[in-house]
């Protein structure tokens, strides 16, 4: 159960439906559901619903790469199990998506695109909780966790033709 955890979505750009807000909690909850354990205490994070160009200029400016990607997640602890203090919640993070990109990948690999995004919502998330794709190992760990979340929420496994993770 994730009750203990404050999502807060905002819109900041892009072309997003009316229902991207909910669509994108849904996906952070799973995922929160699955790598976070509320014995941790309450925490909080952040999904930014936003274009092409404020993705590129965050991953030029913090990751030194001049493109925009998919989805950017910003850790706010660098500890693999974080602790809150003074009863505080955790800072977990902050997650970037990028309309364009997502929509332009989505359309080229002949994904829903609403799939697509709950896919890289979870994929952020699941950076945030400490998970990555640095080597083969991680990758298939991610990758598997990744699979059967969506599958909980009817969304094929978007590995099946493409296995390269979202933001590698």
């Amino acid at each position: 159960m994730t009750s203990a955890v404050d999502i807060t979505v905002s819109r900041e750009a892009g072309a997003w439906a009316e229902d991207a807000d909910w669509l994108a909690e849904r996906a952070a909850l799973a995922a929160l559901g699955a790598a976070y354990d509320d014995e941790d205490g309450p925490a909080e994070l952040s999904i930014v619903l936003a274009d092409d160009e404020l993705v590129h200029r965050l991953n030029r400016e913090y990751r030194g790469k001049d493109k925009p990607t998919n989805v950017l997640s910003f850790a706010l602890t660098e500890a693999e199990e974080p602790e809150p203090e003074d009863g505080m919640p955790v800072m977990l993070g902050d997650i970037i998506l990028a309309y364009e990109t997502i929509a332009r990948e989505a359309s080229e690999q002949r994904k829903n695109f609403k799939d697509h995004m709950t896919h890289l919502v979870m994929h952020g998330v699941l950076h945030l909780l400490g998970y990555d794709h640095e080597t083969d190992d991680e990758a298939e760990e991610m990758e598997a966790l990744e699979t059967r979340l969506l599958a909980t929420l009817g969304i094929a496994d978007p590995y099946a033709d493409n296995h390269q993770p979202p933001d590698r």
